[in-house]
């Protein structure tokens, strides 16, 4: 299935489980849908299994957005203990949409316990409470965290209550965004599939000798003790001159301190000219993403690091913001902070969801089916990778997870022939107003200019004063600032005071139109109805008896005065 199917999947309101393989463009479908949902006013709760995972869409990890925490079991009164929770009673209340990503590291049980959850809140026995619920990821990457002992049969989400009961439908996403049509893309469709030819370990060997294209490749390790000593120690080989860097934050003590852990970057990060660093954000104006490699050669004007990437560019690394929102949008934590994180060393965990443009990756030791396919696919090309070894674990998927995926794309596959995108657009507006949301287009446009609005530092007279001079009309104005052509004649008066300069000729009203109301001012006058120095509207509107409306009458004075 293509994106395009996908979204509008999403649009007409199915309970869906969006997966595909790493670089297939799971997260970028996901933003769609939320800015779809944001712009039509519809409270979208945005979640993942992991924080790492959580902050990339400005969310929250479930287990903190559904108040279950590390829980594995919730009897009746520990949900009239969390009723008890206002702020959790109030968001319950008010979602209609909740988003999961990497779903693959969700435990089946912390699942069934969300669906249970939402159904007290909602007082509703329907799946989740009766919300759509959108469940994003790949069973081949890193599995649920349990028991020693416990198979995965007993850990993945897809064989949970919940999930059986909610039928989610499959939409298996195709296309292949990250790697093209190379060596790479096939070795990882062979560990997808259950089994990886001779050609293909022959190649994963070559790779052991492979020299990089890049002079420093960040090193993927299965281990954080590897990861910290590597970026320790090559810190401190650099003479430069240590520079220190403190993010800021504000909110929520509990939420500020998950994203304390979330994000990639450290509270204070010291970094040294030379130093090998990675974006840990997506920029796309400044031209950098998730897993961006550089080095820092020195620091601009405003103090912030000057950070050579592989292309040749220099890019000034100024502070980000990550954020948790809820279901409405509201902030409610933030971190700033310089959007860098040493790289010389990062765990296979910590790179999901990352594009890098160059890896050393050390398999040696992978003790986990899922974390070899994890490594490997944060790559483009094999020319970009240097394999320093790899057991036979780091190419083999969970057998489980390999039947399911077969299932999924099945699935996929008679949706994607069953439905057209026609059929799929006559759902959209329903489930906007079934949501309580906005579709009218009029509306949502008042409502987008008046947000614009909100986020300019200038007067409301300044906004339309530069509309003016940009030669628009009154209803052009009264459209792009989201208010009535009265309003905006409102303006006219104001910055006719305020502002004499600005030429407002082009909005004088027709010759008539000016003589009658002109004449029933002076009318009225004579009868003592008006004063001339500070005409009211009433007399003149009720004179004319509808003729002219009252902006019509405002706009003239403006003239006539």
């Amino acid at each position: 299935m293509n994106q395009t199917k996908a979204l509008a999947v999403l649009k007409s309101g199915k309970n869906v489980f969006l997966t595909g393989s790493a670089g297939a463009g799971k997260t970028y479908v996901l933003n769609q849908y939320i800015q779809y949902l944001k712009e039509h006013k519809v409270p979208v709760a945005i979640t993942a299994s992991t924080g790492i995972a959580a902050t990339h869409m400005n969310g929250m990890t479930i287990h903190a957005w559904s108040g279950i925490g590390v829980k594995d079991y919730l009897n009746e009164a520990d949900l009239m203990s969390l009723s008890n929770r206002k702020y959790l009673r109030d968001k319950m209340e008010a979602v209609k949409v909740l988003i999961i990503d990497e779903i693959s590291m969700l435990h089946k049980r912390q699942l069934d316990l969300v669906n249970k959850v939402l159904k007290f809140f909602k007082s509703n026995e329907l799946p989740f409470g009766g919300i759509q619920v959108i469940l994003a990821g790949d069973f081949f990457q890193l599995p649920p965290v349990g028991s020693d002992a416990e198979p995965n049969k007993e850990k993945f989400a897809f064989m949970s209550e919940a999930w059986k009961e909610t039928q989610f439908q499959s939409c298996y996403l195709t296309e292949q965004f990250r790697q093209s049509d190379n060596q790479l893309n096939e070795i990882l469709n062979e560990i997808r599939s259950g089994f990886v030819s001779d050609d293909s370990i022959d190649l994963l060997n070559q790779a052991l000798i492979n020299k990089s294209a890049s002079l420093f490749p960040t090193k993927l390790y299965t281990h954080n003790f590897d990861v910290d000593k590597e970026n320790r120690s090559q810190l401190a080989a650099l003479f430069s001159e240590t520079k220190l860097f403190t993010a800021t934050s504000k909110g929520s003590d509990n939420l500020v301190e998950m994203l304390k852990k979330s994000v990639l970057t450290d509270e204070e990060l010291k970094l040294k000219i030379g130093s090998k660093v990675m974006f840990i954000k997506n920029n796309y104006d400044k031209n950098y993403m998730n897993g961006t490699l550089g080095e820092v050669t020195g620091y601009s004007d405003n103090g912030f690091p000057l950070v050579k990437v592989r292309s040749g560019e220099v890019i000034e690394a100024e502070p980000e913001e990550w954020k948790i929102e809820d279901e409405k949008g509201k902030t409610l934590a933030l971190f700033n902070q310089v959007p860098l994180r040493l790289a010389w060393a990062i765990t296979v965990h910590k790179s999901q969801g990352m594009t890098l443009d160059a890896a050393e990756i050390d398999l040696r030791k992978t003790f986990e089916k899922g974390q070899g396919y994890v490594a490997l696919s944060r790559l483009k090309t094999l020319e970009s990778l240097v394999l320093l070894g790899f057991n036979e674990t780091a190419i083999m998927v969970d057998e489980l997870a390999l039947r399911a995926d077969a299932r999924f794309r099945e699935l996929s596959g008679m949706l994607d022939d069953n439905t057209n995108l026609e059929e799929l657009e006559k759902h959209f507006v329903p489930f906007i107003d079934r949501c309580g949301g906005i579709s009218d287009l009029n509306e949502l446009k008042k409502i987008k200019a008046k947000e614009k609005f909100k986020q300019s530092k200038k007067t409301t007279y300044q906004i339309t004063a530069e509309l003016i001079e940009q030669g628009l009309n009154l209803q052009q104005i009264a459209e792009e600032r989201g208010l009535s052509v009265d309003s905006i004649i409102g303006h006219l008066v104001k910055l006719r005071e305020t502002q004499p300069e600005i030429s407002l000729e082009r909005y004088r009203p027709d010759l008539f139109m000016l003589s009658e109301i002109k004449e029933a001012v002076d009318l009225l006058a004579q009868k003592g109805q008006i004063n001339k120095q500070k005409i009211q509207l009433a007399p003149l509107y009720s004179h004319f008896k509808n003729k002219w409306s009252y902006g019509d009458i405002k706009l003239a004075l403006l003239y006539i005065n």
